[in-house]
């Protein structure tokens, strides 16, 4: 075999290795973003699969153990400007998810009614099993009114 046929043939093969490499560190890794409502909707395909939802922290749903470093709260989904709660298409019914994050510390500005981006597995009883919790900041800057 001539070494140049032979180069290429190995040059082909590293090649063929590294993106074989990459497809499945990519498949392996990835995870949807999603907001509560679309994940109701495709529970049933979600299920254990990583995945990052976007909604909002239920009031009065908050559970906090500062010595297992537990944190549980109900996720749901923003209302609209005007006030109103976005339902699902496929229920009449709110979505909303239950989340639980084990050993993490909560996050400074996690509060009932604050927007935040939970990463985790979707659960076969539907709770969202969170490695971590984002909070968002406000995304309008209100400044205090001069007196």
């Amino acid at each position: 075999m001539p070494s140049k046929l032979r180069f290429v043939v190995g040059a082909g093969l590293i090649v063929l290795a590294i993106g074989y490499l990459i497809t499945t560190a990519v498949r392996n890794t990835s995870e949807y973003y999603l907001t509560v409502n679309e994940v109701s909707a495709r529970q049933a395909q979600l299920k254990d699969q990583m995945l990052r939802v976007a909604g909002r922290v239920k009031g009065g749903s908050i559970s906090w153990d500062p010595a297992t470093l537990t944190l549980a709260f109900v996720i749901v989904s923003p209302p609209n400007s005007d006030g109103s709660q976005v339902k699902p298409i496929a229920s009449a019914d709110p979505a909303e998810f239950r989340v639980v994050a084990r050993g993490e510390p909560k996050p400074d500005m996690f509060a009932a009614g604050r927007d935040v981006i939970v990463e985790g597995r979707l659960a076969a009883d539907g709770t969202i099993e969170a490695r971590q919790v984002l909070t968002s900041c406000p995304s309008k800057y209100v400044p205090k009114q001069a007196k």
